[in-house]
């Protein structure tokens, strides 16, 4: 007898990284349901972030009418193939309003007539043995069934440091956003985040004290092009610390948070300060530390092993997990993968790894090859295609020296295959793990030293290793070692045309190496 509610994916979550698979997976006709605990899609937009203006950029005017070079500055939209379906429609502001993303997701939903049953939010996951279905049990005790299942549920829970007292701090989650509530009291935001300074600019105006305070060294966004890292929009606050406005940025350590006559007394350990302690005394204290992924749901036998301070579930190159068979990770929970590298924890990035997860599950399940086209393998016709790639792919452009294009150069002697951004780690240690010969295509930064605004810039093509900004780099592979690596030179606009500067060096390049095959060979001219 079958069982109701069977599926051969189930979806956990219907938030981006979950509309978007269900968005591959409807257009491959999988077998799937997507499971969402709320009432709509995208309900942690609801209320995340707390003073709702998201920090995902939105240029609705770009000087381009290519939709896929526009999805380079449209860090929002879902990816939909053809369709012109974008976040713009329904938000023009560059910073926009969280309240416009919901909207967008759940029209979304509707358009693409995704599988989604709502109000499930799910009490438990257990699995009939090692490599049964995966039997999820709602809170109304109903039952679904699945051979796959991806789970697309994000942070689901606050990070709570381990600190004595930590416990007395409001939190992110749940304290106040109204500025009023803090008139004249005496703040102390724990973290560095974007969600911290969030705060702080909200507090500005009446808190007659914020410290801001974590033992990490304040990293910014545009210093390491990590969109993570404190952005400009959220960093007033620090104007108000240099220029002596009664607030301060804090690096220590805090030792235990106590309440003293009705105020909070905070131990702190400075960590530039030659061994100095301090007790500091505040009226509020709120928790900006961050999420961690909620595996309380899973049952013993198929709890995924965690990493990175518990936060994230481990995962290999496909994004399955590392102890459990045919569970995968869908959306902000992968970037595990690229932690604080490049954006596979923002929709902007992680858009693309869900694209390639749905290629990744076909390819795994039902035997079917890895999409690609048929490419002459000449150098001119590599040339053409990799460059029209480069110059107009937003997946190469968002997730810089993550994903990366294939060129296949075992497919035959006037053939090769072109395979649009899969995963570095993956094509190394699986897809293309037993192939002879390839070549990788990826956009990627180069090492910044010291100041990012007064760079010195070599803006020759022999010097192109050296270039700083987003910039084209070719990797050669023969029997699994890379033998050969060309970079091009950086380009103000982000666009490698120039015959002198682009083609020509890049011909010469691919001209040389193309005629060897023999490791060896290949390297002493590389």
């Amino acid at each position: 007898m079958e069982r109701k509610n069977t599926f051969d994916y189930i979806i956990l979550g219907a938030g981006p990284a979950g509309l978007q698979l269900g968005f591959h997976f409807e257009q491959t006709g999988e077998d799937y349901k997507i499971l969402e605990a709320g009432e709509q899609a995208g309900t942690s937009f609801e209320k995340f972030p707390r003073h709702r203006t998201l920090i995902s950029i939105n240029k609705v005017h770009t000087g381009y009418d290519d939709k896929e070079v526009n999805l380079r500055w449209d860090w929002n939209s879902l990816l939909n193939d053809h369709d012109d379906f974008l976040f713009k429609d329904f938000d023009q502001d560059y910073f926009p309003h969280a309240d416009s993303l919901v909207e967008y997701m759940n029209e979304y939903a509707k358009r693409y007539n995704l599988n989604i049953d709502y109000g499930q939010r799910i009490s438990s996951i257990t699995r009939e043995g090692e490599k049964g279905q995966f039997i999820l049990t709602n809170e109304q005790g109903e039952q679904y069934f699945c051979n796959k299942l991806v789970v697309a549920t994000g942070f689901g829970k606050a990070n709570q440091p381990n600190i004595p007292g930590m416990e007395l701090a409001d939190c992110y989650t749940e304290v106040s956003v109204d500025p009023k509530d803090f008139i004249n009291q005496e703040v102390l935001i724990i973290g560095k985040g974007n969600s911290a300074f969030e705060t702080a600019d909200s507090l500005t105006p009446t808190a007659s004290v914020i410290h801001v305070i974590s033992p990490e060294v304040l990293q910014f966004a545009w210093e390491t092009h990590y969109v993570g890292h404190l952005r400009a929009v959220n960093n007033n606050f620090l104007d108000t610390y240099q220029l002596k406005s009664q607030n301060a940025l804090l690096d220590a350590f805090i030792e235990k948070i106590e309440i003293v006559d009705g105020k909070y007394h905070v131990s702190v350990d400075y960590l530039h300060a030659n061994g100095e302690k301090e007790v500091l005394v505040y009226d509020r204290i709120i928790n900006c530390t961050g999420f961690k992924f909620d595996n309380s749901i899973f049952d013993p036998s198929i709890k995924p092993e965690m990493c990175n301070m518990n936060k994230f579930p481990m995962q290999n190159n496909d994004w399955e997990s590392t102890n459990v068979s045919d569970m995968y990770f869908a959306g902000t929970i992968t970037h595990v993968r690229d932690f604080r590298k490049t954006t596979s924890g923002f929709i902007h990035g992680f858009r693309y790894n869900v694209k390639a997860l749905s290629k990744i599950l076909k390819h795994k399940y039902k035997g079917a090859a890895i999409e690609s086209r048929n490419i002459d393998s000449d150098v001119e016709s590599i040339i053409e295609n990799a460059m029209q790639r480069v110059n107009t792919s937003s997946a190469l452009w968002q997730q810089f020296g993550f994903l990366c294009d294939v060129i296949d150069l075992d497919a035959g002697q006037e053939q090769a295959k072109y395979y649009d951004e899969l995963p570095m780690d993956y094509i190394r240690e699986a897809y293309f793990k037993d192939s002879r010969h390839y070549l990788t295509v990826s956009l990627e930064f180069g090492k910044v030293v010291g100041n990012p605004f007064a760079i010195d810039r070599n803006p020759v093509p022999e010097k192109a290793k050296e270039s700083v900004f987003l910039h084209p780099v070719f990797r050669q592979i023969v029997d699994g070692e890379v033998v050969g690596e060309f970079h091009l030179l950086e380009n103000l606009y982000g666009e490698w045309h120039d015959h002198e500067h682009h083609i020509q060096p890049l011909r010469e390049y691919l001209t040389e190496a193309l005629a060897v095959s023999k490791p060896s060979q290949v390297e002493a001219i590389a």
